[in-house]
């Protein structure tokens, strides 16, 4: 992972992390550090992505900070006891226009139990708000990928669309999602070996509904797994993607770039050395 791409008038997108969670210790110079080595790793734009309002002000001025950073604004569905914002203080925070996304929002029926009418209601929430402020939804979905796909479909979330964030899901699966005219992003999970199934829908997705992601500091790619992730890995990602396409690694960072940032309208691309990168080029 030593060749970088921004002298090829090309950069990567991460297109979820959590930047705001990043063990600061890690680099010599805490977050700036990391932001660092991402950079001259070829990652020329990263989702700093929301999941409670406590983090959410340290979410926001890093992506003021920092204009190679778009954010979200959104309570993850593990997340209890917290403040509970409803879909208007979402549409008003959502109005600064570093903010791109609603989200992290979703069900997860794999850490909690019992009643979860109230993660299922905030869900509804966070559809509201991305459909009357016209921004796209950051899903997260865990054992939970029926009851997830009927709220979305019931709540007219094609309105607006997203991403399926994380997917590990099966190809019909993916349709569904596509259908409802959301993306499908895939983190360091499609590197490791047990992941066979999710390679197989990689394979098949098309060119223009890949996302790439770290969902830093959490699930780092093989070489890395098991230590903590940062944006800079999000290359393993496409490297393994490309692999699997036959196509060159550098075809799945110039689609996956123009892909985010057709989705996320707000988010601002910029071009490399008088380059255009975001190019459109034809499925491999």
């Amino acid at each position: 992972m030593n060749r970088i791409l921004e002298p090829l008038g090309l950069y990567l997108v991460d297109s979820h992390c959590h930047l705001d969670c990043l063990t600061p210790d890690a680099w010599e110079d805490g977050l700036q550090g990391a932001l660092a080595v991402a950079q001259q790793q070829g990652v020329g734009h990263m989702l700093c992505v929301s999941i409670d309002m406590e983090n959410f002000p340290k979410v926001l001025t890093i992506a003021q900070q920092y204009d190679f950073v778009s954010a979200s604004v959104g309570v993850h569905p593990n997340v209890q006891g917290g403040y509970e914002p409803d879909a208007d203080e979402l549409v008003k925070l959502a109005q600064d226009p570093n903010i791109v996304a609603i989200g992290e929002t979703g069900l997860d029926y794999f850490r909690n139990e019992g009643d979860l009418d109230w993660q299922r209601e905030r869900f509804r929430q966070h559809i509201s708000a991305a459909k009357q402020c016209g921004k796209p939804l950051i899903i997260h979905n865990r054992e939970s990928t029926e009851d997830c796909l009927t709220l979305l479909e019931e709540q007219g979330a094609d309105e607006v669309g997203g991403v399926m964030h994380c997917f590990v899901e099966n190809w019909e699966i993916a349709k569904r999602a596509m259908d409802l005219n959301f993306y499908i992003s895939f983190s360091g999970i499609v590197t490791f070996k047990s992941a066979q199934a999710l390679k197989e829908v990689v394979k098949r997705m098309p060119h223009d509904r890949i996302l790439v992601e770290t969902d830093s500091p959490y699930l780092a790619p093989v070489p890395h797994r098991g230590k903590q992730n940062q944006p800079a890995y999000v290359r393993y990602v496409a490297d393994c993607i490309a692999e699997l396409r036959g196509v060159e690694t550098e075809d799945v960072v110039r689609q996956t770039t123009q892909n985010f940032f057709t989705l996320f309208k707000q988010a601002k691309p910029r071009c490399i050395n008088g380059l255009d990168s975001l190019q459109t080029i034809e499925p491999g």
